[in-house]
């Protein structure tokens, strides 16, 4: 997963960008990047780490003009170590162009083919996003019949793009001297959504971003999400073009944004994340009933931040008190999406400690939005123990992940998943609890999706190993598998 910006205003958005990135940060902490077009110059500058640490007041300067984009990275594709590894990328041909991309493509292997023996085109890196600027380029290429950009062309162009890439996308580009262009995949697993306000000089002032609190915090008004397959060309003085490219588009959006990616306060497909993490709550008590004697349970704890709305409706449902066990050292990133198992071992106790005083002598209920690999799992309990806890149920507000992720989060290997090829007891063995439960996959469904009729499916592949696009077989896993672990 990354999260992506892209602004067309009125007044210089150098500011504008940096500031929405600073509100994706939980979405990337490998690196970032920020481009902006003063006419048809391009100006660009990207670093590791985050974006606080990235960019200097000399760099600010640099970015000059009123249309930009932005992007914090989460490595799914590519060498995280690697600068050059880190977008936006930058294509000069035609007209010259700058993307930055949220997903991850599953047929990079054709494409680098392709991309090489019939675009005759070189790729300087390993990352998907690079091949994705490229195939743009080369299908925006073949639809110019004159100097004069016209949006039905950029529309042709990403029709066809939608014909030769496969996987999850969200995708924003600047087109030097003409707009700039967003698009979504044709099942809409990454979001993207679109927002307007008035300008300085009364001309419409548009943002594409991956998530709605950008908006809402910048004084956009939400205009709506950008539909599964479709594509928007904002021209440089403001005016919105529109156009579904895509052929038979279905929105089935990626279940782990409610789970844990998205901020809370974002809604996202029209599903407040918030509310759907309380839901996931509701549903977790009952199963939690079922299989645990409640009675015997003292505290209901949180680890934060994303899982503490479930556990905060765990508790009301349950009748049982809600305490803040563990605290939180919010100057470490997200364990989850750090780059190597050793560094999230390392992480989890720089992130959280465990205050004795709410341990000693209970019974500790701890809910966590999902368990990956079991690494901070496993630390927790042992944290919680260790700070005099009698005993410790542990419950996931997801279903065990079994499945290799392979649409934007690093879950490749089922190696490194801690429930691939045990069983709920065995799991709950290897991370010491007394007690471990999990949503079910129709609770976590239900509980996303209810008080909403657009939306019917969720991409659920790493729950239950079936793949939306249809496109990822058992020999793509065991390459992907192998890559990874080489």
């Amino acid at each position: 997963m990354c999260g992506i910006v892209g602004i067309v205003s009125s007044e210089p958005v150098n500011q504008q960008v940096y500031d929405s990135l600073l509100l994706l940060q939980h979405r990337g902490q490998d690196s970032t990047g920020i481009a902006t077009a003063d006419g048809s110059m391009f100006h660009m500058h990207k670093a590791r780490g985050m974006v606080n640490e990235a960019f200097r007041t000399r760099d600010m300067r640099s970015l000059l003009g009123n249309m930009g984009v932005g992007h914090v990275r989460y490595a799914t594709k590519g060498d995280a170590a690697n600068e050059q590894e880190s977008q936006p990328f930058y294509v000069n041909a035609p007209y010259g162009i700058i993307l930055v991309h949220n997903g991850n493509l599953t047929n990079t292997r054709e494409l680098a083919e392709d991309l090489f023996r019939i675009d005759r085109r070189h790729m300087n890196s390993t990352s998907d996003t690079e091949m994705l600027v490229n195939v743009l380029a080369t299908e925006l290429e073949g639809q110019i019949r004159t100097l004069t950009l016209e949006p039905a062309q950029v529309f042709d162009a990403v029709a066809q793009v939608h014909e030769r890439i496969e996987g999850s996308y969200a995708v924003i580009a600047m087109i030097a001297g003409r707009g700039l262009l967003g698009f979504r995949d044709p099942w809409g697993i990454r979001p993207l959504v679109l927002g307007r306000r008035d300008g300085a000089d009364r001309r419409d002032e548009w943002v594409l971003s991956s998530e709605s609190l950008v908006l809402e915090a910048s004084g956009y008004e939400v205009v709506r999400e950008v539909a599964p397959g479709e594509a928007v060309f904002i021209t440089l003085d403001g005016e919105l073009h529109t156009r579904q490219c895509a052929r038979d588009p279905k929105l089935v959006p990626c279940s782990f944004e409610y789970v844990y990616l998205a901020r809370p306060d974002s809604i996202m497909n029209g599903i407040s994340v918030y509310e759907a993490r309380l839901r996931l709550g509701d549903r977790l008590a009952d199963t939690i009933a079922r299989e645990v004697d409640v009675d015997d349970i003292d505290v209901v704890m949180p680890i934060p931040d994303s899982s503490r709305p479930a556990a905060m409706n765990v508790a009301q449902k349950l009748g049982i008190e809600y305490r803040e066990g563990f605290y939180k050292n919010r100057y470490v990133g997200r364990t989850f999406i750090m780059p190597g198992q050793a560094e999230r071992k390392r992480s989890v106790r720089q992130k959280l400690n465990a205050m004795s005083s709410e341990f000693r002598g209970k019974h500790v209920l701890i809910i966590d939005d999902s368990i990956v690999r079991g690494t901070t799992s496993k630390q927790i309990v042992e944290m919680a123990r260790a700070a005099g806890a009698r005993k410790v149920t542990f419950a996931s507000a997801a279903p065990p992940v079994r499945f290799p992720h392979v649409y934007g989060i690093n879950m490749p290997s089922r190696a490194e998943l801690v429930a691939a090829g045990r069983t709920i007891p065995e799991i709950a063995e290897y991370l010491g609890a007394d007690h471990l439960v999990y949503q079910t996959v129709e609770d976590m469904k239900s509980a996303i999706l209810d008080g909403q009729s657009e939306i019917t499916d969720l991409d659920m592949s790493c729950f239950t190993g079936e793949y939306v696009t249809g496109t990822v077989t058992d020999e793509y896993l065991a390459w992907v598998e192998k890559t990874q672990l080489s």
